[in-house]
C-alpha cells in the first residue's frame, strides 16, 4: 500500500466558505490487478489538493497525472498508459450519513495517501492493454499472438472428447 501522507486538516484554520489550494506530492503506491503490480513510472507524482470548508466538515478535490505501467492483461508484455485522475471527497464530521463521511478522514486527518491510491484504481480502464489491438497470447501454445503471422501460426484441430467412443467403434 501507499506511504502514508497526513494532512491536519483542523490546522488549515479554514473558516466555513473558505479555501486553500495545496500543491502535494502524490504516491498512490502499487495496485494489484488480476494478480498482477501496476504502479506509476516515476513512484510521486506532483498533485493538487483544493479543500473548502463547509459549515459541519469539508469538501475536497484531488488531481494528478501521470503514467501507469505493468504488464498488458492480454500478452504480459510492458504496457504504459497515462492517466488523469481527479477525486472529490465530503466529510462532514459528526453525521451517521455515509455519503457525508470520507472514508479518507479520520478525527480530522486526511490521508492523501490511500485516497489517491483508490482514485488510481477508479481512474484506469477496465483492460491496460500494451497497445489498443494487442491480440494477446494462443490459447494452445501461449505464443504472442501479435509477432505471429496469423497464415503461419495454426494449431491442428483437436477432435471434441465427446466423440471418443464413437472413434471405438472403428
Amino acid at each position: 500500500m501507499a506511504t502514508h501522507q497526513i494532512i491536519d486538516l483542523d490546522r488549515m484554520a479554514l473558516s466555513p466558505g473558505e479555501g486553500r489550494r495545496i500543491d502535494v506530492e502524490v504516491d498512490p503506491g502499487p495496485l494489484e490487478l488480476g494478480g498482477q503490480e501496476y504502479r506509476f513510472a516515476l513512484g510521486t507524482v506532483a498533485g493538487r489538493l483544493d479543500l473548502s470548508r463547509t459549515a459541519a466538515g469539508h469538501a475536497m478535490r484531488l488531481a494528478f497525472e501521470g503514467d501507469v505501467g505493468g504488464p498488458c492483461m492480454r500478452c504480459l508484455e510492458p504496457a504504459e498508459l497515462s492517466v488523469e485522475v481527479e477525486a472529490r471527497e465530503v466529510d462532514q464530521a459528526g453525521t451517521a450519513d455515509e455519503d457525508l463521511t470520507s472514508p479518507y478522514v479520520s478525527e480530522g486527518l486526511l490521508d492523501v495517501a490511500n485516497w489517491a491510491h483508490d482514485a488510481v484504481a477508479l481512474a484506469l480502464p477496465a483492460k491496460l492493454l500494451c497497445r489498443p489491438d494487442c491480440a494477446g497470447l494462443c490459447a494452445v501454445c501461449g505464443a504472442s499472438l501479435n509477432d505471429a503471422d496469423p497464415a503461419e501460426h495454426e494449431h491442428a484441430a483437436a477432435r471434441d472428447p465427446r466423440w471418443a467412443k464413437l472413434d471405438e467403434l472403428r
